[in-house]
């Protein structure tokens, strides 16, 4: 008998198993007991609704759950082939036929604004903006077109560029709303705008791959505190959450052999469905019309680190990105 109790090893694997699968479960069950629950059926109908990366994950869900309720869903995406799909799937299953999709590669300055062009052409307001696409791009650092650090260019410079180019159309919404995607990880960085490497860290963070996502999620809470602020006193807000872990096509990067053990722990994520949850509580839910400027969880507001809070260091950031993104005089202005 082995020193455990055990008669033998087969016996122990067995019941090493058992109690891992007994674990993941409780924390599988703890997560959606805390994810957050938006049971409110008000309708969208019409209302513009416009959502990056709306092709698969938590943003297919959001596009999905808002055509239920009668929006007209704008669904922005890089990869067309899988938003014909996705636009295809949600218009069988709510009968909702007022889905457009419209390219764009959200890290492209130049994609971004060939997007807001054909927008503002053809779009008289826009009621929601909600910027879900993101990446974690692993250990494949790379630099865009624009000579922007590709992580950051996709999760934070694209989505304050497009922000400002369709400010305009938001302001003519009775309620519009700004809803940013970020994560609860921006705890495990911090940012300085005086120093450009901390905000397009193109070599400086490369063998810290993980940071550049935790980065680009600090500088999106700091962009949304400061642009709530610059909306005072409009019929806009502007605000970000966390959405959970998720077990969503982001998590394609991580590099083998990570990607063997990782699994497990992957079993424990909460769905797209339930990650879409504050998203849209944020886009429809009532209850939020009159704030701006916070952090939500579980359909809540949650407090920040005081970090991410510093009032001075977001302007700074602001003005920073203003350059980065080459921002004109003729650009609408927040």
């Amino acid at each position: 008998m082995s020193p455990l109790g055990f008669n033998d090893p087969l016996s122990a694997v067995a019941s090493v198993v058992t109690g891992v699968a007994i674990v993941l479960s409780l924390i599988k069950y703890y997560l959606y007991l805390t994810c957050g629950h938006f049971t409110s059926s008000r309708k969208m109908e019409g209302k513009t609704v416009i959502i990056t990366g709306a092709n698969s994950g938590i943003g297919k869900e959001t596009a999905r759950d808002l055509a239920k309720r009668g929006a007209r869903v704008i669904m922005a995406c890089r990869n067309m082939e899988t938003a014909k799909q996705a636009q295809e799937e949600i218009m069988a299953e709510t009968g909702n036929t007022k889905l457009l999709i419209k390219h764009v590669d959200i890290s492209s300055l130049a994609s971004v604004r060939a997007f807001a062009k054909e927008i503002v052409a053809t779009e008289p307001v826009i009621d929601v903006l909600i910027h879900n696409a993101g990446v974690a791009q692993g250990f494949n650092n790379k630099v865009t077109s624009d000579g922007l650090e590709f992580t950051m260019a996709t999760n934070y410079y694209g989505p304050f560029l497009l922000t400002h180019l369709l400010i305009d159309l938001l302001k003519r919404s009775d309620q519009g709303r700004i809803v940013i995607v970020s994560s609860k990880l921006y705890q495990f960085a911090s940012l300085n705008p005086a120093n450009i490497n901390s905000i397009n860290p193109i070599n400086y963070f490369s063998l810290f791959p993980i940071h550049l996502y935790n980065l680009s999620k600090f500088a999106e809470i700091m962009f949304t505190q400061e642009l709530a602020r610059r909306l005072r006193g409009t019929k806009v807000t502007a605000n970000c959450l966390h959405p959970g872990v998720i077990d969503t096509g982001i998590w394609r990067n991580v590099p083998f052999p990570i990607s063997i053990l990782f699994k497990p722990i992957q079993m424990c994520f909460r769905t797209p469905e339930e990650g879409a949850r504050t998203s849209i509580y944020l886009s429809v839910s009532p209850d939020v019309e009159q704030i701006s400027g916070q952090y939500f969880r579980g359909c809540r507001v949650h407090q920040l680190n005081r970090r991410v809070q510093h009032v001075a260091r977001q302007h700074d950031l602001w003005e920073a990105s203003k350059k980065l993104v080459k921002l004109t005089a003729d650009d609408p202005q927040i």
